[in-house]
C-alpha cells in the first residue's frame, strides 16, 4: 500500500496547544492519533526496507495521547519582569516531521509527510501562534508556554506554583535559574523537582541552603505531592545550553532524593535525576511485553538503569545480571538487595568483553541502548554469546534495523516486532524486537 491511497481529510486534527508550531516538542498535533500511528508504523516500516531484512508482521501498542509523560524539562527566563517557563523555540518556525537531527527526531520521508498532507505554517501564521512578547521578536529562542497537554497535570500545576512563589517578591537566588525539571509517580501522588541554576561558584549566596529549604516548604503548602527537591550548578555561560554536554555539581536538596514508582505490582526506587521511561500509561505493557511469559535459570539485563526489566525477570529467573554505568541508577540498582539479582556498575561493552570469555551462558539477554544503539562490536559480542532469546528495546529507529542485520547475520531470526507509542504527538518511535536461534 503506498503512503498516499488511504488519505482522508478526517486525518487532519486541530492542534489543541496554542504553542503548536514554535514549540518544537511536539510535531504531529495536526493529525488525528491513528493517523500518527500510521504514519510512525509507515516510517519504521520504510527503515527496515532499506535493509533487506525479512521482519514480521508489526504490532502496534497505542497510548492515551495526551498527559501521559511523568517528567518534564522546562527553561526559565525573565520576560516582562516575571520569570516565566517554557520551551526552546522550534528554529523552523512552523511544525514539521524533521525536527532537526540534533534533537534525535527521526527523519520522515517526503512521500510519507505528501501523505498525511503536510505542510509549513506560513509566516504570518506563525506570527499569530506566538505569545505578545515573542511575537515582537520573532528571533527570541525562548518561548514562554500557558500549558503542556502531554505532560502528566501534576507537573503543569505544580509549575505553575513555583512560577507564583517565584514572582510573589524578590528572591535573590532565582535570578540565576535557567531550567526546571519535574518528575511525578505514575498515579501523580508523589513528585520531585530539581532547579537548575546557571551561575559562578563564587555569587552563590552563603543562605542558599536554607532559602531554598524555605522556599521548598512553601511550595509544598500548594502542591502538597512534593517530595523533595535540589538544586543542580550548571556553568555560569555556556554556549551550548545541552543537558548532554554541560556538567553540572550538585547544590543544596530538600526532602527525600527521589520517589517509589509502581510499575504492574513492583515498587521502584528512582533517584529524581535517574533515566526512568516517560510514559506512565504504558509502561505496564512495556514491562509485559519485554518480560511477561519468560523464565529460566539466567539471564542477562544490559543498560538497566534502575532495573525496570530486571526486576521483573528476578520473579521468574533463577538468576538475573544488571549492568548499568550511569549514576545515580547503578546506585539505586545495587540497592534493590533482591537475592537472585546481582547488579555490574560497568559500561554494557565492557561487561560483555569480559563475558565473553566465561563459561556461564544466559538463556535470555535483554537490552536497552541510548539513542545510539547498541553497535557493531556490542551485537558481534552478544552473537557471540549467542543466548537463546534477544529483547532489543530502541529508542532509534535509525540505528535498531543496523543492530538487528549484525545480529541476524549471526544466526539470529526477528520473531516480533512492536512498536509502542510511548510518545503520542512527537515522531519519536519506540519499539521492541524479539530475536531467537
Amino acid at each position: 500500500m503506498s503512503f498516499h491511497s488511504s488519505h482522508t481529510p478526517e486525518d487532519r486534527a486541530t492542534p489543541p496547544c496554542p504553542h503548536f508550531g514554535p514549540c518544537g516538542g511536539c510535531q504531529l498535533q495536526h493529525l488525528t492519533y491513528p493517523a500518527q500511528l500510521e504514519l510512525k508504523a509507515a516510517h519504521l516500516r520504510a527503515l527496515f526496507a532499506t535493509t533487506g531484512l525479512t521482519i514480521p508482521e508489526l504490532q502496534l501498542h497505542a497510548s492515551p495521547p495526551f498527559a501521559y509523560r511523568n517528567r518534564i524539562r522546562l527553561s526559565l527566563a525573565q520576560v516582562d519582569d516575571r520569570l516565566r517557563a517554557g520551551y526552546i523555540r522550534n528554529p523552523n518556525g512552523g511544525h514539521n516531521f524533521n525536527g532537526g537531527r540534533e534533537s534525535g527526531w527521526p527523519i520522515l520521508s517526503a512521500p510519507v509527510a505528501e501523505r498525511v498532507g503536510y505542510r509549513t505554517l506560513s509566516a504570518a501564521e506563525r506570527v499569530d501562534r506566538l505569545p505578545p512578547s515573542s511575537a515582537a521578536n520573532p528571533t527570541l529562542s525562548f518561548l514562554p508556554i500557558a500549558q503542556c497537554p502531554i505532560a502528566a497535570p501534576i507537573l503543569w500545576r505544580a509549575t505553575e506554583a513555583f512560577l507564583t512563589l517565584a514572582n510573589e517578591g524578590p528572591v535573590a537566588w532565582l535570578s540565576a535559574a535557567d531550567q526546571l525539571e519535574l518528575f511525578t509517580a505514575g498515579d501523580e501522588s508523589r513528585l520531585q523537582l530539581t532547579l537548575y541554576l546557571r551561575a559562578n561558584p563564587k555569587s552563590i549566596p552563603a543562605n542558599l541552603a536554607a532559602a531554598f529549604s524555605a522556599f521548598c516548604e512553601q511550595l509544598r503548602s500548594h502542591i502538597p505531592e512534593l517530595t523533595g527537591a535540589a538544586i543542580a550548578l550548571l556553568p555560569a555561560a555556556s554556549t551550548q545550553r545541552s543537558r548532554r554536554t554541560e556538567a553540572t555539581r550538585p547544590g543544596p536538596a530538600w526532602g527525600a532524593a527521589g520517589l517509589n514508582y509502581r510499575v504492574s505490582e513492583i515498587d521502584y526506587w528512582v533517584p529524581r535525576s535517574a533515566f526512568f521511561q516517560t510514559n506512565r500509561f504504558l509502561l505496564p505493557e512495556l514491562l509485559s511485553v519485554v518480560t511477561a511469559d519468560r523464565t529460566g535459570a539466567f539471564a542477562w539485563d544490559l543498560y538497566a538503569g534502575v532495573g525496570l526489566f530486571s526486576r521483573a525477570l528476578a520473579r521468574s529467573f533463577a538468576e538475573v545480571v544488571a549492568v548499568e554505568i550511569a549514576e545515580p541508577a547503578a546506585s539505586a540498582l545495587a540497592a534493590t538487595k533482591l537475592p537472585n539479582l546481582r547488579a555490574v556498575k560497568a559500561t554494557t561493552l565492557d561487561f560483555l568483553r569480559a563475558a565473553a570469555v566465561q563459561r556461564d551462558r544466559p538463556s535470555l539477554i535483554v537490552l536497552d541502548p541510548p539513542r545510539t544503539g547498541a553497535g557493531p562490536e556490542v551485537c558481534a559480542l552478544l552473537a557471540r554469546i549467542a543466548a537463546a532469546t534477544v529483547v532489543y528495546v530502541s529508542c532509534s529507529p535509525e540505528t535498531l534495523p543496523r543492530d538487528l542485520a549484525t545480529l541476524t547475520a549471526s544466526g539470529y531470526t526477528v520473531t516480533q516486532l512492536r512498536l509502542l507509542d510511548l510518545f503520542p504527538q512527537t515522531t519519536h518511535i519506540e519499539t521492541v524486537a524479539v530475536l531467537t536461534r
